[in-house]
């Protein structure tokens, strides 16, 4: 190992936890060295030229309550817009389509909704801290499927909700885990529609490449794209970190942050502990798509949810461009449905939407890459009380950070960069006892 070049902390993954970690780190005066399976920063953010313009191919927006993202935004004078606001909405309930105002949809999600997330704050009275109390033990093994199938009887309002959790898990609700449902509306102190603001309304200006190109910028933290990480090992003084490609470097500690879904890609030596593993097979639910369409036309700004099980459930417009309209869609299961052919897309979106043309398409598929295996991050029943504190916890002198795992707003940016900060707290932490 003579010529291998020795860090203070090497962090596996340019994603924002990683960028956030190497950030905090090189401030302390630690040597950091980033090391990135792709050519780009982000992660599962990723901001691409398509359909004629820049758009997030991945996560996208954000929001004043989520306290981390919004520092860092504040902090680098970045600003926010938000996305148009709808005129016309369109769902599926009772087996047939509705359409009218966005206020009616909205109420009609409101009828059950704001009973199923009433206890949000019961089982999670500081969100932040998510396993501070065993309260939310007692329903951890619970479904959101069979939460909703308990509290609410057949019929148009409850094939509403369901696809309204379908479309914020991305993925099936047999196996989504209600204390997540639970633990999400409770950071927005139990209040459902401000916590559907926070998905889906605010963007950054300049996208989120901005903020990452910024944090990145920050650190002064060296970086390697194209490096995949093939093996760690831990030797108890350095870890040592070789590539597929066989390029090696060891560090002082690592910050590990990839996604769960493409842990076990990576051999770990010593091997990890039983829970960690199985807790990255037992994974997210998160299996579904996001589609960028062109329509042919303009057309007014519209929101439509179909039924939970549709290969594209939800969709709503976002921008205008040289007399077309641009617009989104999201789907449960990615395996449905080939959003990279226009006409699949146009056939859903069709089953609500009249009178309009899908021109061209821009996808990525999350699931299908290694480096992901999922979209946003939403877990399964029984992984917070059972593999959480094991996912999160150090494994000798590597630590651990992700949006997968944090303890705020899993499965956003926000998530993402308190996990990243925590992490970097740690490690601060280790390197202080290995030069003591």
């Amino acid at each position: 190992m003579n010529n291998v070049e020795t860090f203070d902390v090497v962090v596996v993954g340019g994603g924002f936890a990683g960028l956030t970690a190497a950030r905090e780190l090189t401030r302390q005066g630690a040597t950091v060295l980033i090391l990135e399976a792709r050519d780009r920063i982000g992660g599962r953010t990723w901001v691409d030229k398509r359909l004629g313009r820049d758009l997030e191919i991945g996560g996208t927006w954000v929001h004043w309550t989520q306290p981390h993202v919004w520092a860092e935004l504040t902090r680098y004078g970045l600003e926010t817009t938000p996305s148009p606001e709808p005129e016309r909405a369109f769902w599926w309930a009772d087996g047939r389509r509705h359409e009218g105002g966005p206020d009616e949809l909205l109420g009609l999600i409101a009828q059950t909704n704001e009973e199923f997330v009433q206890d949000s704050r019961k089982y999670f009275p500081e969100p932040f801290r998510p396993l501070a109390r065993d309260d939310f033990k007692a329903i951890d093994d619970v479904s959101v499927q069979e939460r909703i199938r308990e509290q609410f009887p057949a019929g148009g309002t409850r094939d509403i909700l369901e696809s309204f959790w379908a479309l914020n898990f991305n993925g099936p609700l047999d196996n989504a885990a209600l204390t997540q449902a639970l633990r999400w509306v409770a950071l927005t102190n139990g209040d459902w529609a401000v916590n559907f603001e926070a998905c889906a309304t605010y963007k950054i200006v300049g996208g989120t490449a901005a903020l990452a190109a910024a944090i990145l910028a920050d650190s002064g933290a060296g970086i390697e794209y194209g490096f995949t990480v093939e093996t760690i090992s831990d030797d108890a003084a350095f870890v040592n970190i070789r590539g597929a490609d066989g390029r090696n470097v060891r560090a002082r500690t690592a910050i590990v942050t990839i996604p769960l879904p493409a842990l076990a890609a990576v051999d770990f030596e010593p091997p990890l502990p039983s829970a960690k593993a199985e807790g990255s097979r037992f994974g997210q639910v998160s299996k579904g798509a996001k589609v960028w369409f062109r329509l042919r036309g303009k057309h007014a700004p519209f929101v439509a949810l179909g039924g939970a099980d549709w290969p594209l459930n939800f969709f709503q417009v976002e921008y205008t461009l040289d007399g077309d309209t641009i617009a989104v869609g999201f789907g449960p299961d990615a395996s449905k449905i080939d959003v990279e052919d226009p006409v699949a897309v146009q056939a859903q979106l069709a089953r609500l939407v009249p009178a309009v043309e899908v021109v061209a398409v821009a996808s990525h598929n999350w699931v299908d890459d290694p480096l992901s295996g999922e979209t946003w991050p939403m877990h399964r029943a029984g992984f917070l009380s059972t593999y959480l504190p094991a996912m999160q916890a150090a494994h000798g002198l590597v630590l651990f950070a992700g949006s997968d795992i944090a303890n705020g707003w899993c499965g956003f940016i926000d998530g993402a960069i308190e996990s990243g900060m925590s992490a970097a707290r740690d490690a601060a932490s280790l390197l202080a006892l290995h030069n003591s």
